[in-house]
């Protein structure tokens, strides 16, 4: 069970990562919508977990490698942003979110 502190943290790096991609994320991966669904903080705030949704989810391997090339930058940019509410700007790792493609997976599979 997450404390309060590391949900905070975790909506903070999501809301903040969510705006950098917004901004920067076609100049990152070309054609792709990037929405940051969650972030999960490691109890010493060393290390966030960055779940991102890709959609069109065609080639989301290959668009989740070009973001994880892309570490250094996203995390310079968001100690830019968060200087202020952070002492240690954690370590970024980036996953796919494919809730939303199970999700529509189950859906048709109701339908039949």
């Amino acid at each position: 069970m997450e404390g309060t502190r590391l949900q905070k943290v975790g909506r903070l790096i999501q809301k903040e990562l969510g705006e950098i991609l917004q901004r920067e994320g076609a100049s990152i991966v070309p054609g792709k919508m990037l929405t940051v669904t969650q972030v999960r903080v490691s109890p010493d705030l060393s290390i966030a977990r960055v779940y991102i949704s890709i959609f069109p989810s065609n080639d989301s391997d290959k668009s989740i490698e070009l973001i994880k090339n892309h570490t250094k930058f996203l995390r310079g940019e968001l100690g830019k942003r968060v200087r202020h509410q952070l002492r240690v700007i954690p370590e970024l790792s980036f996953f796919i979110d494919d809730s939303l493609d199970y999700i529509e997976r189950i859906d048709n599979l109701l339908k039949e």
